[in-house]
């Protein structure tokens, strides 16, 4: 059976003008700041307008640990909210920013699928309305400010071989992740090692993604620390004065964007930072507008739950104060046949054992949001055609025998005809008032309790091991109070270790940090474990070989 390409059925849906997706949130016309016909920002006075009304309930949809075979959870998140829409609820969906990285490398657009789509996804996918543009603008200002404060003097003491403020750029390009510059004569700079890291995994992403509003943003901004002097004494973006340069190139990024599904439910799609680097969430700001003015708000956090949930709970829900009503976990029994070692050619035909030795993944990320977070749940099951029976009943039986309801989901081939069900499922747990948000470690425990809370309660591992560097890190973060912050690990997206190897859930293992870095801006702190990178690179044969241009303009091979 053939079935139309994303980009076919979005081309062929009808799409509204912006105001009328804008009145399905009562935001007046003065609110909006349009960008063409079909995308517009939404001013900060109508959040503003809001302040004082109840907020409505939040759904977070993240999903079991990812794998080639693929899980859905964007095209859930955009099915899910024009379910809740369909069976009567005032909803909407907020979610991240797709970065050109994965769009250009391995993963292709992130718009959703099938006909659970937000649209106009080219724009989306691409440029959209200009915010990641300004992020790398901004964080770049910042790495050229602080190399011409070491070439004229260098008032502030910093330590050429201490600064960890690098480069970025929105583009997967691994050459740039070590580089040595300065290396002209003696007017072209300061000879140092220096590197890039992808938009993403920029501070000022995660900055700005936690800002509660522009004077908020600039604060944080001014937190920032750029590197450490011979001392180990931290010089902040304050002490360089350039936090008001900073919010200037950001003044209009932090304004969320607002967009449409396939079916015509409000889309706020704000921020994007990574969930394997970065915190993995929408923007603070995304996320409170669409509580104002919606009953029900949709979003996701990035890869498995281990990942993009934990952050979203134990950073974001932190930091705001929010928490949510409901959380879904998407899986899918290719998935789940993959994690119990069947190879990708099989994950067709059908595999019981297979699938027994995968489903303890979806269990430990049930466990963790049940046990360790606290909060009610319900699996949206992703059915594909050659799923069978025997398959998904030995699914269902597993998760009904630890109290949880698996929904069969089938938003990608029906839009919301095929979620109804799920979204019946999230009005009920959202409206059984169980939620009891707890985190999985204590701000005010030792670094070294919390990481070692943290991988024993959600990954399961033995422990930590840390590194001589993280060593001395987590002595320097103590010594200038940034000790009691947040953890923010980044590790591979693939495993619940920090080995991408170990599928399903492993046991007998320890995770090993290797270094540590404080990210007073955004207000945690990030650890790096295993072999993750910063800076992605391209695959053998990037996304990007695939795609093509008409003479008319017209995008293919981009989703």
């Amino acid at each position: 059976m053939s079935y139309k390409s994303d980009i076919e059925i979005a081309r062929e849906s009808k799409i509204e003008p912006i105001e009328v997706i804008a009145k399905k949130l009562n935001i007046e016309e003065k609110f909006l700041e349009r960008y063409g016909q079909f995308k517009a920002k939404i001013a900060p006075e109508f959040y503003e307008s809001l302040k004082d009304k109840k907020d409505g309930k939040l759904i977070l949809v993240t999903a079991i640990t990812p794998t080639p075979a693929g899980e859905g959870k964007t095209t859930t998140s955009v099915g899910l909210a024009d379910s809740l829409a369909r069976i009567g609820k005032n909803t909407a969906v907020v979610l991240r920013e797709p970065s050109l990285g994965p769009v250009f490398g391995v993963k292709g657009g992130a718009a959703g699928g099938g006909y659970a789509q937000v649209i106009p996804m080219e724009d989306i996918n691409l440029h959209f309305t200009g915010d990641i543009h300004a992020i790398t603008a901004a964080n770049n200002l910042l790495a050229a400010i602080v190399d011409n404060h070491i070439y004229q003097g260098n008032e502030l003491l910093i330590d050429t071989e201490n600064i960890v403020w690098k480069r970025c750029l929105d583009i997967n390009d691994r050459q740039l992740r070590f580089v040595d510059d300065g290396l002209g004569s003696r007017f072209d700079g300061v000879k140092r090692r220096d590197g890039f890291d992808i938009t993403a995994a920029s501070e000022i992403m995660a900055t700005l993604c936690l800002a509660e509003n522009l004077e908020d943003l600039k604060l944080r901004l001014s937190n920032i620390v750029v590197g450490y002097t011979e001392d180990n004494v931290p010089v902040k973006v304050s002490q360089l004065g350039a936090e008001n340069a900073l919010a200037i190139l950001l003044k209009d990024a932090i304004k969320p964007n607002l967009v449409q599904t396939l079916e015509g439910t409000p889309a706020i799609i704000h921020g994007g930072p990574f969930a394997n680097i970065a915190h993995g969430c929408n923007t603070l700001i995304a996320t409170k507008t669409a509580l104002k003015a919606v009953d029900y708000v949709v979003t996701e956090a990035g890869f498995g739950a281990d990942l993009g949930a934990e952050k979203f709970l134990d950073i974001k829900c932190r930091t705001a104060g929010l928490e949510p009503s409901a959380v879904v976990v998407v899986a899918t029994i290719r998935a789940l046949k993959h994690h119990g070692g069947a190879a990708r050619e099989d994950l067709a035909k059908e595999d019981l054992k297979a699938l027994e030795l995968g489903l303890p993944n979806l269990l430990q990320h049930i466990d963790n949001i049940k046990t360790v977070f606290g909060l009610p749940i319900a699996v949206g099951l992703n059915r594909f055609p050659d799923d069978t029976e025997k398959e998904i009943e030995a699914l269902t039986a597993s998760c009904e025998a630890v109290g949880v309801k698996v929904i069969l989901n089938e938003v990608w081939a029906k839009g919301s005809l095929g979620g109804t069900e799920l979204a019946e499922e999230v009005v009920r747990l959202c409206d059984s008032d169980s939620t009891q948000l707890s985190f999985a470690y204590n701000l005010d425990d030792s670094i070294e309790q919390k990481l070692t809370d943290l991988v024993q309660k959600v990954y399961r591992a033995d422990g930590i091991i840390l590194s001589d560097e993280a060593k001395q890190q987590i002595e320097r973060i103590t010594l200038n109070n940034y000790d009691k912050l947040p953890i923010c690990i980044a590790k591979t997206q693939y495993s619940f270790s920090d080995d991408a190897k170990k599928l399903g859930a492993p046991e007998g293992f320890m995770v090993t940090v290797r270094s540590l870095r404080v990210s007073a801006g955004a207000g945690f702190i990030v650890a790096l474990c295993g072999r993750i990178m910063t800076m992605p690179g391209l695959p053998k044969v990037p996304a990007a070989i695939q795609m093509e241009i008409d003479k008319d303009g017209d995008i293919s091979g981009l989703f």
